[in-house]
């Protein structure tokens, strides 16, 4: 199925493009997001008279996002987790850990926002990500440990950095 891409869309395309997708993918999740519309003629020609108005809203949005992500630059979670000696976790750390931890220190994002690329089954420091809108991603850093008073210092202090897709 051919879509037009109303949002970039991570590995597929940004606005405007037409790409074909399985169909799968477009009914249940572009299409339910209003992130395509399918490449008929019609919706395409009423894209291209919404065009400049879909592009300055993506345009405001990713600017709301990059001042957000300014005010993330100190973004660091610590997470006191049961751990036997050789530090493997008696569980694992979620994401809804991580969420939890970030909201419990009075931001306000939503669970979907983040992305952790390993599974963490051990002490120690780990890179997360929050994806404040699809072309700007802020890097933090996930501590794991044992006691609250344990330190890790396996990542730098300024792992935060900020990244823009372009």
């Amino acid at each position: 199925m051919e879509v037009i891409l109303l949002e970039r869309v991570g590995r597929l395309g940004t606005v405007g493009e037409v790409v074909k997708v399985k169909d799968g993918y477009a009914r249940n999740f572009l299409l339910p997001q209003q992130k395509a519309l399918r490449a008929t003629k019609g919706n395409k020609e009423v894209f291209e008279t919404r065009r400049a108005e879909i592009e300055a809203e993506n345009a405001a949005s990713r600017a709301a996002a990059e001042k957000q992500a300014g005010g993330l630059k100190k973004l660091s979670v610590k997470l006191v987790r049961q751990a036997s000696e050789d530090g493997k976790l008696y569980g694992s750390v979620s994401v809804r850990d991580v969420a939890e931890a970030v909201v419990a220190q009075g931001h306000e994002f939503e669970r979907k926002q983040f992305v952790i690329e390993t599974t963490i089954k051990n002490t120690g420091s780990y890179t997360a990500k929050l994806v404040l809108h699809p072309e700007v991603v802020v890097n933090f850093r996930v501590a794991v440990v044992r006691n609250e008073s344990d330190v890790v210092e396996d990542l730098p202090e300024d792992n935060n950095d900020q990244e823009v897709a372009a």
